[in-house]
């Protein structure tokens, strides 16, 4: 449960490809302890939100803030150290290394040997598969196995919040149940979650809350509950 505390917050946030304007002044929050999710039609601005928090596009104006600190305009890799880590969209994992040594790439900005032991440790219990392959390529996993090992990866760098961009693509639908069952899990373990998603069902069915993006701007935010019974929400991710 939150503690009510924002730990990831976008004020304004504006961003741009070029000339194209892809997020209008986008405001969220993510307290410590939540699931949110923020969903959207195709080229809403959700990727595009996520790219802004880590530094990969820059915002052409606003504030984004970790536990208050303001990490708009640092390089990615001080905004990872800070606690920010994604789940990328596609998985990107490094398909000619094994198992192990992409989770230990996770941990590269890690120091502290036993937490490391520690995570790895769960992150195998959470994705016993996983320890059943441990020197096995990445590339040569199923798609459900490297999903498996793209959140294991993150979940090595001990974010205080994990974004998750579609962690459903691509999955038969049975992986799809299994994959938001161990994203509930890892949450009720204490990581805080930023999940953009597709889905908006199974999204919503985790989440404590939400965020409807509609053309780079928030049309609608609530609770997960009042969310899925709104025939509003409908209008906004459907376009009406």
């Amino acid at each position: 449960m939150s503690d009510g505390a924002a730990v990831l917050e976008l004020e304004e946030v504006h961003a741009a490809y070029g000339a194209v304007l892809v997020l209008n002044g986008i405001s969220l929050e993510v307290r410590r302890g939540e699931i949110v999710c923020l969903l959207g039609p195709n080229a809403a601005g959700k990727t595009t939100t996520l790219r802004a928090i880590l530094g990969l596009t820059a915002p052409t104006a606003g504030e984004i803030r970790v536990e208050g600190d303001r990490v708009d305009g640092l390089p990615t890799p001080r905004i990872v150290a800070k606690g920010i880590t994604m789940v990328p969209e596609n998985r990107r994992l490094f398909a000619k290394m094994s198992v192990r040594e992409n989770l230990e790439i996770g941990a590269q900005l890690r120091s502290d040997d036993a937490g490391i032991k520690r995570d790895q440790d769960r992150v195998l219990e959470l994705f016993p598969r996983l320890s059943e392959r441990l020197s096995q390529k990445a590339g040569t996993l199923s798609g459900g196995e490297q999903q498996m090992l793209a959140i294991g990866r993150a979940l090595m760098a001990s974010p205080k919040v994990l974004l998750m961009d579609e962690p459903s693509m691509g999955l038969a639908p049975i992986l799809v149940e299994q994959v938001f069952k161990t994203i509930r899990e890892i949450n009720e373990q204490g990581t805080t979650i930023f999940l953009v998603e597709q889905n908006a069902k199974m999204a919503l069915s985790i989440a404590n809350r939400g965020y409807i993006l509609r053309g780079g701007e928030i049309v609608l935010a609530d609770t997960a509950q009042n969310l899925r019974d709104s025939a509003q929400m409908q209008e906004a991710y459907l376009g009406g």
